[in-house]
């Protein structure tokens, strides 16, 4: 009997990768094509995951591709998402002292409370700030799909978090050029260009770059002061999940109390922070972490038809540039109060 379950079960499984496979290699086509254009031209990496999944929106329709697409991007994101928290130690949060601390909770919370309600008043549901508040806020595209994962579900879901990976990776890449310049203007040492740029720029890459661009030690604090705002996705997922279970679901149905995928974060925090993660699993979970994301988004941008976003109109573009703006005047008068 147990051979015969068994055997059952090979089967099954058998039958799942035989039709998820199509997808999930035309996503990781995607995502190889996206990481070699990004290497070579230096643009965001996820922008153009996005931009060439759109463009193969056909495979997304009925056919082979269509079930590893789906699985792709849901369950693969939500395996990237989880093993982000690989980068991320105690330790590391603790070294920055309590200005960061300051800056960085506050303007996440700030942020994101300005987002919600300008969305409302620009005459979008409250979610739609929510997540380019918390994309904004946090760390940009990768902050935008996991609250877009812990969100329940609706039918304009998916384009809003096309059009929030879209646009927080445009403005990412701006700012990575153009607040260096500002960092310049303003006549800030490089631990306090470190704070203004770890504490403003969405995306990891582009404060790195911009960090670096500046000195070493400009770099090194920015890369820091981000990963403090990356450890804050985990709380927010966890007010986002409480909020979503109290105000129900479709169908009567609540979400669980925190997602799977943020419960796999936190617990790789932790073991990362006592030190039970090796070098070298660390840097291979990062890897497929990236990985999982890239093939994440190229399925998103898939399963989206490129005339729905022609439909956004300029209201979306207000709020984001609004609250990239917000972000930075914020991260400066700190700056000046603190000096």
């Amino acid at each position: 009997m147990r051979a015969q379950l068994a055997a059952f079960s090979w089967v099954g499984l058998g039958g799942a990768a035989r039709a998820l496979s199509p997808g999930l290699i035309a996503c990781a086509v995607v995502g190889a094509a996206s990481a070699f254009l990004a290497d070579h031209y230096g643009a965001p990496v996820m922008l153009f995951a996005l931009l060439l999944g759109m463009a193969m929106n056909f495979l997304a329709a009925e056919g082979a591709c269509r079930p590893g697409i789906e699985f792709a991007a849901r369950q693969v994101l939500r395996v990237g998402i989880a093993l982000l928290g690989l980068r991320i130690t105690a330790a590391q949060v603790v070294a920055l002292g309590w200005e960061p601390a300051v800056l960085v909770l506050g303007a996440v919370a700030a942020t994101i409370a300005v987002s919600v309600l300008a969305a409302r008043a620009l005459g979008f549901d409250a979610r739609f700030g929510l997540l380019t508040g918390g994309a904004t806020a946090i760390c940009g595209a990768s902050a935008a799909l996991a609250l877009a994962a812990a969100l329940p579900a609706h039918p304009a879901k998916e384009r809003a978090t096309l059009f929030t990976v879209i646009g927080v990776s445009a403005l990412s890449t701006a700012a990575m050029v153009i607040y260096p310049a500002i960092v310049r203007a303003l006549g800030l040492s490089d631990a306090q260009a470190g704070l203004f740029l770890g504490a403003t720029i969405h995306d990891v890459a582009q404060v790195v770059g911009a960090g670096y661009s500046i000195s070493t030690p400009a770099g090194d604090a920015a890369t820091l002061v981000k990963l403090m705002r990356v450890a804050t996705l985990l709380p927010v997922i966890l007010l986002v999940a409480l909020g979503s279970r109290a105000g129900g679901a479709s169908g009567g149905q609540r979400p669980p109390l925190l997602p799977g995928f943020a419960l796999a974060f936190a617990a790789l925090v932790a073991a990362n922070s006592l030190g039970w993660v090796a070098p070298s699993v660390q840097a291979a979970g990062t890897g497929l972490s990236r990985w999982c994301l890239l093939a994440a988004i190229a399925a998103i941008g898939m399963k989206t038809q490129l005339r729905e976003l022609a439909t956004v109109g300029w209201r979306p573009v207000l709020l984001m540039l609004g609250e990239t703006a917000f972000l930075a005047g914020l991260a400066v008068a700190f700056l000046r109060a603190t000096s």
